[in-house]
C-alpha cells in the first residue's frame, strides 16, 4: 500500500483506467477468438460479415490507447490474411498459429522460400542469355 500522497493517486488513477480499459479489451479478446473459430471451423460467409466488428472493435482500442497502432493493424493483417487463405484455398489454413509468433514465422518462410524461387529462375534466364551471347559472337 502507497504511503506517499502522489503514490496514492497514482494508485486510485491506475484502478480507474483499468475499470475503463478491461471492458474493452475483452471484448477485443472475444470477438478476435470468435472470428478465428468461424475462420477455423471453415464458415466463409459469416466470417466475412462479422470481420467489419471486428474491425471496428479494434480500431476502437487503437482509438481508446488500449492497443498500440502496430498491434491493431498486425491483428487486423492476420485476420484478413486467415479468411484470404481460405477463401482462395491456398494451402494450409493460418488459423490456430495466427495469432502466435509460429504463425508470423511459418508465413515469412513462405514469403523467403518465394523470393529464393524467383531469383534463381533471374539467375536461369542470365545464365541463358550469356550462353546465347557466346554462341552469338563465335
Amino acid at each position: 500500500m502507497p504511503i506517499i500522497k502522489s503514490a496514492k493517486k497514482r494508485m486510485k488513477q491506475n484502478i480507474k483506467r483499468r475499470a475503463r480499459n478491461f471492458p474493452v479489451r475483452s471484448e477485443l479478446k472475444s470477438l478476435v477468438k470468435r472470428e478465428l473459430l468461424m475462420i477455423k471451423d471453415g464458415k466463409v460467409e459469416e466470417a466475412v460479415k462479422f470481420l467489419p466488428e471486428v474491425y471496428s472493435v479494434i480500431d476502437m482500442a487503437c482509438k481508446k490507447n488500449i492497443l498500440h497502432p502496430n498491434n491493431a493493424a498486425r491483428k487486423k493483417s492476420r485476420l484478413a490474411r486467415a479468411l484470404n487463405e481460405l477463401q482462395g484455398g491456398g494451402g494450409e489454413k493460418a488459423v490456430a498459429g495466427d495469432e502466435s509468433k509460429a504463425g508470423a514465422v511459418k508465413a515469412e518462410k513462405k514469403v523467403e522460400a518465394k523470393v529464393e524461387e524467383k531469383a534463381e529462375e533471374k539467375a536461369e534466364e542470365k545464365a541463358e542469355e550469356k550462353a546465347t551471347a557466346e554462341v552469338a559472337a563465335e
